[in-house]
């Protein structure tokens, strides 16, 4: 085969790589448990491309990504239970019924989205979503409040939502201060259980001090995400500084002192590009 434009043909490939008699031995063992991870990796390469703005590999992680999409809708139509069609037509149908204003009628189209319309049409294929669960009998239907918060997302992100959907019914406090307050409280819990090494208990403490963290971000109006992916990138360049400095001194990581390390790393702070 070659490269082509067609989605049919992208199909095709995939088909062929699930073939159980011709297919490759790895794509006919995997099922949606363990493609998952990789959907999930994808998605983040897709962030990445972004962010770096280089457009020649934002098009190559969005077919990955489409490859996902592609692998899960094929081990489906294998199983019986939607193919990559039944895919495309969901997605249409949502985006037509949430956009009325674009997709409607004469009289639709002029009046726009009214404020609320969004939440009101989210909320109604919610609820047709828990009548099919509830009618199909596989699984109970979601009652609680917080249910609808797919806990699949990065746990920053699920406490984000989580926080940001109570707030809507008042459980919340209205400024940061607060919150700085119950970070610091739950600092003295952990510290306590760190005494009595109970380990359970400790990761329940220090997960308390992320939700609480988190809190704090969204108060701020800072996306705790974006916080420490900047983190995480001056974390890097300082440390690639401090590996830098020891090979012009003819050292390496594994031959310097912390203490030397250290001193190296309080460098690069006091340089503007990894402060």
């Amino acid at each position: 085969m070659k490269p082509s434009r067609r989605i049919e043909d992208l199909r095709k490939i995939m088909a062929a790589l699930r073939d159980p008699e011709s297919g490759c031995p790895w794509d006919v063992q995997q099922d949606f448990a363990s493609i998952a991870p990789y959907t999930i990796e994808e998605a983040y390469e897709v962030d990445d491309a972004i962010r770096r703005a280089d457009m020649h590999d934002l098009a190559e992680e969005l077919g990955d990504l489409l490859l996902q999409v592609i692998f899960h809708s094929q081990m489906a139509e294998e199983a019986g239970h939607f193919s990559f069609d039944d895919v495309v037509e969901a997605i249409t149908g949502k985006m037509i019924r949430r956009h009325p204003h674009v997709f409607g009628d004469e009289d639709a189209r002029q009046a726009g989205m009214a404020k609320g319309m969004w939440e009101k049409i989210k909320a109604e294929e919610k609820a047709a979503r828990r009548a099919r669960i509830q009618a199909a009998g596989n699984g109970e239907t979601p009652a609680g409040y917080l249910d609808d918060v797919p806990f699949s997302l990065p746990a920053a992100t699920v406490a984000l939502k989580l926080q940001q959907k109570a707030a809507r019914v008042g459980f919340d406090w209205g400024e940061a201060e607060p919150t700085l307050d119950k970070i610091e409280e739950e600092i003295v819990e952990l510290r306590h259980a760190i005494r009595r090494a109970a380990t359970d208990e400790i990761e329940d403490e220090l997960g308390d001090v992320f939700f609480s963290v988190v809190n704090l971000a969204r108060h701020l109006k800072v996306d705790p995400e974006a916080a420490l992916r900047r983190t995480n990138e001056k974390f890097r360049n300082r440390f690639h500084s401090v590996e830098r400095e020891l090979a012009d001194r003819q050292r390496t990581l594994d031959e310097a002192s912390l203490e030397e390390m250290e001193e190296l790393w309080q460098l690069a702070k006091k340089t503007k590009k990894f402060a």
